[in-house]
């Protein structure tokens, strides 16, 4: 995808937001016409040379006038500007995140979180920029063809002198491409190198100091460091050395102007009148040119951008950025209201599940080719059903594609009947929950932890809490749900963190919980009472758990046994005890 592509289909996303926001800053470039002929007519009244009678406070008022209609105009166009832009970047950070989360685990970004940072904060950022000042090239080029069309009619060499420098602009900033190009590039991927350095030393403290690696870990901070220092000079240089550039192009012409001028004046075909509008014209003319030549710079940085976002879509097609969703940014929009969402569900589904079908599900990861395949199998109301297997057999491939968590190649899933489309944007609170074989925690209390932004009403926290077994360990904290658990629940430990996940899919309520090998990290007396109070407080709800431990195994329903991909068995412990050799190896072997 082209520069100028991928910046005609950002500007699609919203075009009428982007026509108002043109025409709000056309109107404020042509504002200063009116001015200049005003004051034209000024000091041609001065002179004795004026076709209008209104006097100097007349004059004195249409300028005052004038001004203040500018002032009002540029208020309305940083409202329209700053709406425009505002969802410009966050619809290429709604899609980029998207198209992450979308990702196996392994390959969600080919670069380390840190570095991920710099792309989805300065790439956008320059994105932004240059789609902005594309409104504002418009509205200088309406500003410099109206202005040349009344020059022109005063003077024809002098309006040639104006915008000669305009030439000079457009033909460094063609030369100077690549270079741009060179250096943007550049301080982008220092940047990238010393964000993503930040992110590993945070995550890996205990294994530095463990090597006694410190000294080496700064040193090698350093480095990257000054090499990024080194880029963002010549980053910086090249773009100021353009600005000289576009502004003594124009300084050049305004002193051919007044050499011209002052020989016409002297010769009686140019009145004051005449030369005061020049004059006037050429500040917002030097303006025109020096922010086209930036508009030109922005655009070809925006290039680098793009270059930079499609490696981060590792092959994706480049239409995923600017692929049009809604934002949910106000009411009008589509804003989300979890209450809405909890009662409303999908237009033409049923709200509560009484069948889940699976048929022929599909997923192969791209750079193995091992995955599943062929999955089918059907969930009825208030069923528990274990999904269990060897390591690699593809039970988490299985939850994460039925989820929409991987993009299934094949299959179909069907709620109540109905075909589910997009599992990714159907299966989500209050219609499923769902924990993941590694628990995602953050650095902050424990009771936001749980709740994530829900709020906390009839109890429902507490139910939570004793249904995940984590009321003792609640007891032993020192502030109870109001400690604060360190970067990724370090504070925790991994039974703690495995039921505090737990604790956080149940306060949703939802109609379907997944649970992915949840007790992996608990001793035996705490998964058997967890499995328990799971089973009781469930109620009418759905469970479909990933597991090969013996107490979930001994609650099922229905059991899937997986093998290399595909379901090699199904029914319940007692059934698979007499027909499955898979089954039996991991009900005696969790036994040992």
């Amino acid at each position: 995808m082209s520069t100028f592509t991928f910046l005609w289909r950002l500007i699609m996303y919203r075009p009428m937001r982007y026509f108002v926001n043109a025409l709000a800053w056309t109107l404020i470039y042509l504002a200063p016409i009116a001015p200049g002929l005003v004051t034209k007519e000024f000091f041609d009244m001065l002179a004795g040379d004026s076709a209008l009678n209104i006097g100097i406070w007349g004059i004195v008022a249409l300028l005052i006038g004038a001004a203040l209609a500018r002032v009002a105009l540029i208020f309305v166009g940083f409202i329209t500007d700053v709406h425009f832009r505002f969802r410009i970047g966050m619809l290429l950070r709604r899609n980029m995140l998207a198209h992450v989360q979308q990702q196996p685990g392994a390959r969600a970004i080919p670069v380390s979180p840190g570095e991920a940072i710099s792309y989805f904060r300065d790439d956008i950022d320059q994105t932004e920029e240059a789609a902005s000042w594309s409104v504002d090239a418009f509205g200088m080029t309406t500003f410099a063809a109206v202005s040349a069309v009344i020059l022109i009619g005063i003077d024809a060499e002098l309006t040639l002198y104006v915008f000669l420098p305009l030439v000079l602009v457009v033909t460094a900033a063609q030369l100077s491409t690549q270079r741009i190009q060179k250096y943007r590039a550049a301080s982008r991927e220092a940047t990238s190198n010393v964000t993503g350095a930040i992110s590993e030393m945070f995550a890996n403290v205990q294994s530095i100091q463990v090597a006694g690696a410190e000294k080496r870990v700064v040193n090698r901070f350093r480095q990257l460091g000054e090499e990024r220092r080194r880029t963002m000079v010549k980053d910086r240089l090249m773009s100021e050395l353009l600005d000289s550039v576009f502004s003594n192009s124009v300084n050049l012409g305004t002193g051919l102007i007044l050499l011209l001028a002052g020989q016409k004046m002297r010769g009686g075909d140019f009145t004051v009148g005449d030369f005061s509008l020049f004059v006037y014209y050429l500040t917002f003319v030097t303006q025109f040119i020096t922010n086209f030549g930036k508009f030109l710079t922005y655009f070809k940085q925006m290039g680098v951008a793009l270059e930079r976002l499609t490696a981060l879509l590792q092959g994706a097609k480049p239409g995923v950025l600017t692929a049009s969703h809604p934002l949910h940014l106000s009411r009008r929009e589509g804003k989300f209201d979890p209450d809405e969402a909890r009662h409303g569900a999908a237009a033409g589904y049923d709200t509560g599940l009484e069948r889940l079908e699976v048929r022929g599900l599909g997923y192969r990861y791209p750079d193995t080719g091992r995955g599943i395949a062929d999955i089918s199998f059907t969930l009825a109301r208030g069923s528990f059903t274990v999904v269990t297997g060897m390591i690699g057999s593809g039970k988490t491939t299985l939850a994460r594609a039925l989820l929409g968590l991987l993009p299934a190649s094949e299959g179909t899933i069907r709620w109540n009947g109905r075909e589910v489309a997009d599992p990714g944007e159907f299966f989500i609170p209050p219609r499923s929950a769902y924990t993941a074989q590694i628990p995602r925690l953050y650095s902050d209390t424990l009771r936001n932890n749980i709740l994530l932004g829900l709020k906390e009403t009839d109890g429902n926290l507490a139910r939570a809490i004793h249904a995940a077994v984590m009321e003792h360990d609640i007891e032993h904290l020192q502030l109870g749900l109001e400690t604060v658990i360190g970067p990724r629940g370090v504070k925790l430990s991994g039974g703690q963190a495995q039921r505090t996940a737990a604790a956080r899919m149940l306060v949703r309520d939802a109609e379907m919980y997944v649970f992915d090998d949840l007790s992996s990290a608990l001793d035996v007396e705490t998964e058997r009472k967890l499995w328990e109070r799971l089973f009781e407080a469930r109620g009418e709800a759905t469970c479909l758990v990933v597991s090969h431990r013996k107490a979930a195994l001994a609650q099922a329903d229905q059991i899937i046994v997986m093998k290399d991909g595909r379901i090699e068995a199904k029914g319940t412990a007692a059934e698979l005890l007499a027909g499955s050799e898979s089954f039996r190896q991991l009900w005696h072997g969790d036994e040992g």
